[in-house]
């Protein structure tokens, strides 16, 4: 046992390695991405041979993670947020059929949206899912979780959902760690068949099985070392702090809590300590990052009677993140800020990177759709998304990963022309490919920009699953090979890529152009290792 300079990230990716891990599934999403990459770069993780290559899509991750778990490993699977939007279907499905090997999600949310389209809360995944949830307040305790949660998952039966915010993943503390475990051996389940095929007639039998093992996880909850009731002689408040908000509670009590206080890091929600506490206090006040969650919970578990403060009542904003300051105005406590922003700073909004190839590629497109009455770009999840932004002004819409592709084509069905979609190569293996087969299908009038930087640029330089393959992916879709046209976005070719953009807009059915040249961010990257 030794401590460490974790960031939370760092500290579930070292857990999940001590604890036996045999592979990590997931594809990334700030800020969850520094959880594979802490894998892919571990020594121990390498001489084990733990599976650590990026997945398509988050779909693909669950899915082979489940596999995996359904071979009797120890497996981990990571997304963002709203990432498991894109996986729900086997998440839901997997709390049907349960586990073999261990199975860990997790879900690393994003409140105030630093990185993300929304601010989504998977705490109400879990409950749709009705499995266990873990959700940490430090980062201790979040090695402590992943490291104990695949031994709760093979003893539960179900995979566990944690969940993680912004604060969590990307802060740093000092982690003790634990004793390495050795793998799981290679057990397919014996009932696998009544578990791992739900058929109708099947399924009903394992929903069934759900719902009674709702009991076990909520006693398990109630006994766990996570959830702790903290008691005071003030019994005029009580407060409930879930996750990382108990940490911005403890920063407003440095000597003690003044009222009673129930920490809660694991779900289905402890009954018995909520009871105890709404017992004995005349009012509740809710502490949590993200939706009411819990608040609305609570109000549903005791009646109308209990009269509780949180986010739903304006003590606490209902948008962004929790902080000690936003805790102590709940609390009644003055507040003094001693670091207030000057008026003259202005938030600076991010822009494409000098000599970035998307810049070269808006120029061009930007230019030869002004010779068009009303033309509609619609943009994608990805570093070309910033074109929305001044100069270029180049994007309409930009909604969800691969939705670029697909609201074109609904677009084109309706009568707009010319109607083009901008998507990156990562994001079009992600969820492109069947927008794109739409696209074949009906012969949609359509303009397709794939524009291919090699990696996954967005969330650090990351593989991309297309790389050399877009054009063989998109041919063998059945677009036109004569109308899938590469580029090479500099300016001196600046004339030759208006050509090819006006020719194919001409063109009256699915085009697809490429425009390739490498991130220049992975590119440096690369000639500054070659000089070492």
């Amino acid at each position: 046992m030794e401590k460490q300079l974790f960031l939370g990230d760092e500290a579930i990716a070292q857990a999940a390695i001590d604890a036996g891990l045999s592979g990590v599934y997931a594809y990334p999403g700030t800020p969850s991405t520094e959880i594979t990459e802490y894998i892919q770069g571990s020594a121990v993780a390498k001489e084990r041979g733990i599976h650590s290559r990026w997945s398509a899509n988050e779909k693909t991750a669950m899915e082979a993670a489940l596999g995996m778990s359904y071979a009797g490993k120890r497996t981990l699977c990571c997304m963002k947020h709203v990432g498991l939007n894109v996986a729900a279907d086997c998440f839901m499905n997997a709390g049907m059929s349960g586990i073999n090997g261990g199975m860990i999600i997790i879900t690393a949310d994003d409140p105030s949206m630093h990185s993300s389209q929304n601010e989504q809360d998977n705490r109400v995944y879990g409950n749709f899912a009705m499995i266990p949830m873990l959700e940490p307040s430090s980062q201790q305790e979040a090695y402590d979780m992943v490291y104990d949660g695949f031994e709760l998952s093979e003893k539960l039966g179900y995979p566990v959902l944690m969940r993680i915010t912004t604060r969590m993943a990307h802060s740093r503390a000092g982690v003790v760690t634990r004793p390495m475990k050795d793998e799981n051996t290679m057990n397919c389940p014996a009932d696998g068949r009544q578990r791992f095929i739900l058929l109708p007639a099947l399924a009903r039998k394992r929903f069934k099985v759900l719902l009674e093992a709702q009991k076990q996880f909520v006693e398990s909850s109630e006994t766990s070392k996570y959830n702790q009731y903290f008691d005071a002689p003030n019994k005029d408040l009580g407060i409930i702090a879930t996750g990382i908000a108990f940490n911005y509670l403890s920063e407003n009590y440095p000597d003690g809590f003044e009222y009673p206080v129930l920490k809660i890091s694991q779900y289905p929600l402890p009954r018995k300590q909520m009871e105890k506490l709404v017992n004995e206090c005349k009012e509740i006040l809710v502490l949590e990052e993200g939706y009411p969650v819990v608040e609305e919970q609570l109000k549903g578990y005791m009646g109308t009677g209990v009269k509780v403060h949180g986010r739903l009542d304006g003590t606490l904003q209902r948008d962004g993140e929790l902080t000690p300051d936003a805790v102590g105005k709940a609390l009644g406590k003055e507040i003094v800020s001693y670091y207030a922003i000057p008026e003259v700073v202005e938030q600076r909004p991010p822009a494409l990177c000098q000599g970035c190839g998307h810049r070269d590629l808006y120029d061009a497109l930007n230019e030869v759709l002004a010779e068009y009455k009303d033309p509609k770009v619609f943009g994608d999840i990805g570093c070309y998304t910033l074109g929305a932004l001044p100069p270029f002004r180049a994007i309409d819409t930009c909604i969800d990963m691969g939705a670029s592709i697909t609201m074109a084509k609904g677009a084109a069905d309706a009568g707009v022309f010319p109607a083009v979609s901008v998507i990156g190569d990562s994001t079009f293996t992600h969820s492109g490919m069947t927008g794109l087969l739409d696209c074949v299908n009906e012969e949609t009038n359509i303009t397709i920009v794939i524009s291919d930087n090699e990696t996954t640029a967005m969330t650090g330089g990351q593989d991309s699953a297309g790389t050399g393959r877009l054009e063989a992916i998109c041919a063998g879709i059945g677009v036109d090979p004569a109308h899938i046209r590469v580029m090479v976005p500099l300016k001196k070719n600046y004339e030759e890529m208006k050509t090819i953009i006006r020719e194919e807009i001409e063109y009256k059915g699915v085009s697809v152009l490429i425009p390739r040249r490498e991130c220049i961010q992975t590119l440096t990257r690369k000639k500054k290792a070659s000089k070492k």
